[in-house]
């Protein structure tokens, strides 16, 4: 048996975020296709807060979402660490713009009408605990919230390291690029550096790169992920 680790960031932004976590993930899907089927272990690792993963199929239990999930809402000011799925509330929300949600997630503006851009008092999400304002389960600064779920993916993801860091091991990172590097970039160039039976592989438009120590063990690919992943898995 192989070993794949797979590290993702997506860089297409859309304004509403739960669109982006509704929306169908079908580069994603195309990932977990190419996969099906081989004698790999996998683990994904990502730092889109998106949920395409889990949109896509993607059993969450292979998954490490290390920057947070726009689904997931916090405390605020942080008086106590658990995150609250926020799904239902956002559909509301949206909902009382006058919008509709299509069947993949789009939004749909009223008809002859401008949505309203403003939501009801009562829908504005306060912390059960404390009654403050609360925020997106989203890495940007020291008030943000590691809860069981969190820890126990880091647990999952760290233990499939270590079972694996002397074998075949293929470091496959689409789409990465230098916004926090110590986190997904970094980590994959000392393992594949550390490990002589490793290889690096990277996906993307303008900045696939790999340092001269595993130069040799590196497949680059300077180009757009969907079409390099369409490419790939053409009959």
């Amino acid at each position: 048996m192989e070993t794949l680790i797979l590290r993702v960031i997506w860089s297409r932004r859309r304004e509403e975020r739960q669109v982006r976590r509704t929306a169908d993930g079908r580069e994603v899907a195309r990932i977990d296709r190419a996969l099906d089927g081989m004698d790999l272990a996998v683990f994904g690792g990502h730092s889109n807060v998106d949920h395409q993963f889990q949109l896509a199929g993607f059993d969450r239990r292979r998954l490490f979402y290390t920057q947070g999930d726009y689904g997931l809402l916090q405390c605020g000011v942080l008086c106590h660490r658990r995150t609250y799925d926020n799904k239902r509330l956002v559909r509301a929300m949206i909902e009382a713009q006058g919008f509709v949600i299509g069947e993949k997630g789009e939004l749909v503006p009223p008809p002859g009408a401008c949505p309203a851009m403003s939501v009801p008092p009562e829908l504005v999400p306060r912390c059960p605990v404390c009654g403050r304002p609360m925020a997106m389960n989203l890495r940007s600064d020291d008030a943000f919230v590691e809860d069981e779920g969190w820890h126990a993916a880091a647990a999952r993801y760290q233990d499939f390291r270590r079972r694996h860091d002397r074998g075949r091991v293929l470091y496959l990172e689409l789409g990465v690029g230098w916004n926090t590097p110590v986190i997904v970039k970094f980590p994959f160039w000392r393992a594949a550096e550390a490990n002589p039976r490793a290889t690096y592989a990277c996906v993307n438009l303008g900045e696939a790169v790999a340092p001269a120590a595993i130069e040799r063990r590196s497949v680059l690919v300077d180009g757009d992920i969907a079409i390099t992943l369409r490419a790939l898995l053409a009959p």
